[in-house]
C-alpha cells in the first residue's frame, strides 16, 4: 500500500522564529491537504540557517548570532506546541530542522512530530562542519532516533552527516525505511549521495534544503555581508528517491515548492532480499560497529550512598 510523503523547499523568515513556525505550519497544511502523511522541512529551517559562518570571520558575526540564539527553539516550548498542532490538524508527521537552545548552546537538530501532535523524536546533528562550530554544539548517539510510523520507520541523518559511514550503518540497523537527508548542501554531487544512500541501504530517501538569497536577510543585517536577488545562499533541490537509487522526483531548483511521491514499505523488502547492508549481506564475523547511545553528560551527581 503506497504513501504518499512531501518535502518542502521555501525560504524561512530570516532569523524569525514565530514567522517562520506560521509559515512551516501553513505549509504543513497545505501538504496535508495534498494527501501527504510525511512532511520534511530543510536543515534548521526555523530561524534560518546561518549561512553567514561561510561568509564572516569567527567571533566577527556577533550581530546574527545574538539574533540566532534570541529566536532560536526551546524544546518543549511555544514552538514546538504549535508545530505539534499543525500536525495533529493535517494528520501527518513532520520532520523539521530547528536551531535548538538548550542553557547556553544551540544544537541543530531535527525534530519529529506524530499526527496526534506529540514530539515523537529528536536528532541533533553529531558534527557540525567547519564554521558551524563557531555556532552549534555537539550531538551524542541518544539522539539517533527513529520514528515507527504505519507506513515504515522512520529516520535519518544531517547534511554531511551522511556521509559518516558507520552514522549510515547506524540509521541501516535502526531499520529505517525512509531516510531523511535534509541540508544545505547545494552542490551538484549531492544528488548523487542521495541515490548512493537509497542503493546502499535499499530504503526511500527524502532530501531538501532552504530557498534562501541574500534578499531574504533584513536589510538591518544584510550590510556588506549579502546582495540581493542574484546572491544565491541555497537553491532548494528537493528530492525524493526509491530504493535502489531511482529518483521519484525532483531535484528542484531556485524555487519554492512542495515535492511529492508515493512510497510503499513493500518494495523497501523487495530491494533487501538483494542486498541487506545490516542483515544477509554484512559479516559481523569480520566487522561490528558498537553505536554509543548513552546520554553524554558533563556532570553526574550520584546519590549520597
Amino acid at each position: 500500500m503506497s504513501t504518499k510523503v512531501a518535502v518542502v523547499q521555501a525560504s524561512p523568515v530570516f532569523l524569525d522564529r514565530d514567522a517562520t513556525v506560521e509559515k512551516t505550519c501553513a505549509l504543513v497544511k497545505e501538504a496535508g491537504a495534498s494527501g501527504a502523511s510525511l512532511v520534511l522541512f530543510p536543515e534548521t529551517f526555523i530561524p534560518t540557517y546561518p549561512d553567514w559562518v561561510w561568509r564572516l570571520p569567527a567571533w566577527g558575526d556577533g550581530r546574527f548570532v545574538r539574533r540566532l540564539y534570541d529566536q532560536a527553539v526551546a524544546v518543549p516550548g511555544s514552538a514546538t506546541e504549535r508545530l505539534g498542532e499543525a500536525a495533529r490538524e493535517a494528520g501527518a508527521y513532520i520532520a523539521v530542522g530547528v536551531n535548538e537552545i538548550d542553557g547556553g548552546t544551540l544544537y541543530n537538530t531535527l525534530l519529529y512530530f506524530a499526527p496526534d501532535g506529540s514530539l515523537a523524536g529528536r536528532h541533533r546533528k553529531l558534527m557540525p562542519t567547519g564554521g558551524e562550530r563557531t555556532v552549534w554544539g555537539y550531538g551524542d548517539g541518544s539522539t539517533l532516533d527513529v520514528v515507527m510510523t504505519p507506513f515504515g520507520v522512520v529516520g535519518g541523518l544531517i547534511c554531511w552527516e551522511n556521509y559518516m559511514p558507520l552514522a549510515r550503518a547506524a540509521m541501516y540497523a535502526r531499520g529505517v525505511d525512509i531516510y531523511l537527508a535534509p541540508t544545505w548542501d547545494n552542490d551538484e554531487t549531492w544528488i548523487a549521495t542521495l541515490q548512493h544512500i537509497a542503493k546502499e541501504g535499499r530504503c526511500y530517501v527524502l532530501g531538501v534544503s532552504p530557498v534562501l538569497r541574500g534578499s531574504d536577510v533584513p536589510a538591518e543585517l544584510r550590510g556588506e555581508t549579502y546582495g540581493g536577488d542574484d546572491d544565491w545562499m541555497s537553491r532548494g533541490l528537493g528530492t525524493i528517491v526509491a530504493p535502489g537509487g531511482h529518483v521519484l522526483a525532483g531535484p528542484v531548483q531556485g524555487e519554492e515548492t512542495i515535492v511529492y511521491a508515493e512510497v510503499d514499505r513493500a518494495e523497501v523488502d523487495r530491494q533487501r532480499q538483494m542486498f541487506d547492508p545490516v542483515g544477509h549481506y554484512s559479516r559481523p564475523d569480520v566487522f561490528a560497529l558498537t553505536v554509543n547511545t548513552r546520554r553524554q553528560r558533563p556532570v553526574t551527581f550520584e546519590a549520597d550512598r
